[in-house]
């Protein structure tokens, strides 16, 4: 995971994202964009959740950074997300709908089914996050290592059972990409969401977590869980003395990346404003040091690059589905 390129906003506009320089009325050509009314940002999971609680704390650093603009964060849960990316990409094209997109799901939906949604329906306005995985047990668990959980899997094949927030997702995936390099059967249990993931963790009802490492810091500081490895390429920041996967014999890399978009249709001008005001936004000095307090694992890449790392993934994920879909496992 790369650290944050911290430039000058000079620089961000008109340099580092190859983004042209707005010319002066523009607001006023775009029919009072964006001030006409609030600009509501779509996350399609429910309130209280990581991808929440990041979204919400920006609306204010973007709002400095859009002038005259108001942002709202609606959730659209359900569908495992699907129900929210449909509704990002179905927004009428006038940029006052954002939508906040997942590598994976956003990949993997379009894999499993046809959503009324499209990959290349979306203008690409950034990425503001990448949060590795991780597998989790209760602080009393008798797990210390990936190897004792590998070794526990080989002697009872299927018993261990691992919690995540859904079909599908990173933390899914992790799981099957574990049972591949080590050549077990794991007890996969999909939850809706991390709250009661780490509810039957604690409850003694699964005896592993997988989920991201950002949003375990805080359980993992109170001692509700224990981290045995993240699914970082090298050990994540804020939890430095949890090994990687790699550590322990198994070099897996998954993880969250969390992007916002607009319907492609929507005029390059406001694209270019907004995907301008997350560049801004993601290196403010003041948005960083939040971001820090409240351990969201910022990551910032600009459109081209988003775009990019989406088309890749999903390539990739159609050689697992082909492999060894997720759906059976």
């Amino acid at each position: 995971m790369t650290t944050i390129t911290r430039t000058t906003r000079r620089g961000v506009l008109a340099a580092g994202l190859g983004l042209p320089l707005i010319a002066p009325g523009l607001a006023r050509a775009q029919g009072g964009w964006p001030g006409e009314r609030p600009i509501q940002i779509i996350v399609p999971f429910p309130p209280g959740g990581g991808t929440d609680v990041n979204l919400r704390a920006m609306t204010s650093h973007f709002e400095r950074h859009l002038p005259g603009a108001r942002f709202v964060v609606v959730n659209r849960p359900g569908a495992g997300a699907e129900i929210g990316y449909t509704a990002a990409a179905t927004a009428a094209p006038d940029g006052y709908t954002i939508g906040t997109v997942i590598t994976p799901s956003l990949q993997t939906i379009t894999i499993e089914r046809q959503p009324r949604y499209t990959l290349d329906g979306f203008f690409y306005l950034g990425t503001i996050v990448a949060d590795p995985s991780g597998f989790h047990v209760a602080p009393n668990s008798e797990l210390r290592s990936v190897a004792d959980l590998v070794a526990a899997a080989k002697a009872r094949p299927g018993a261990i059972s691992v919690g995540t927030a859904g079909i599908g997702s990173d933390d899914h995936l992790l799981i099957v990409e574990l049972e591949n390099a080590a050549g077990i059967r794991l007890n996969h249990i999909p939850f809706a969401g991390q709250a009661p993931t780490v509810n039957a963790l604690i409850g003694g009802h699964i005896q592993v977590a997988s989920m991201n490492m950002g949003e375990s810091v805080a359980l993992i500081r109170d001692g509700q869980v224990r981290p045995l490895a993240t699914a970082g390429q090298q050990r994540f920041a804020m939890t430095p003395a949890v090994p990687t996967f790699a550590e322990g014999g198994y070099p897996l890399t998954t993880g969250v990346v969390r992007s916002l978009v607009v319907p492609a249709a929507t005029p390059e001008p406001i694209r270019t404003r907004l995907a301008a005001m997350v560049a801004a936004t993601m290196n403010d000095p003041v948005w960083i040091a939040e971001a820090e307090r409240l351990f969201i694992p910022l990551h910032y890449m600009g459109p081209a690059e988003t775009r990019a790392l989406v088309m890749r993934e999903a390539a990739r994920l159609r050689e697992v589905w082909q492999q060894r879909p997720w759906r059976d496992s």
